[in-house]
């Protein structure tokens, strides 16, 4: 019997709606990902953060987000964390769109 969802991110709507924006946005939400990995290193460390991306970052680096490690590192984390937190950053990430001047509506942030 085959999963029912191919990738992570696919059983949560918003979840998949933030990797395709960070995909479609990755210069702008940099700054976002810089936030985002800033905060959790002040939860956890730096060192802490960077050993386990060690672990987990893959060896060819094929996928659209492994070009830029800053991207990468925030949707490894992503992909890890639980997923009431997972929400959060997801939503924040949305809201992040506005604040940068970018007009977009997501289907499944709350309003």
């Amino acid at each position: 019997m085959s999963p029912k969802y191919k990738r992570w991110y696919d059983h949560d709507p918003l979840l998949l709606e933030v990797v395709e924006l960070l995909r479609s946005y990755q210069d702008e939400l940099r700054s976002q990902a810089e936030v985002f990995l800033a905060k959790l290193e002040e939860k956890v460390s730096k060192e802490a953060i960077d050993r386990f991306y060690e672990m987990v970052k893959p060896v060819n680096g094929n996928r659209w987000y492994d070009a830029d490690p800053i991207i990468s590192k925030t949707v490894e984390l992503l992909r890890v964390l639980p997923p009431d937190v997972q929400k959060d950053c997801a939503e924040h990430f949305i809201s992040a769109l506005k604040e940068l001047g970018i007009q977009y509506e997501s289907p499944n942030a709350k309003k």
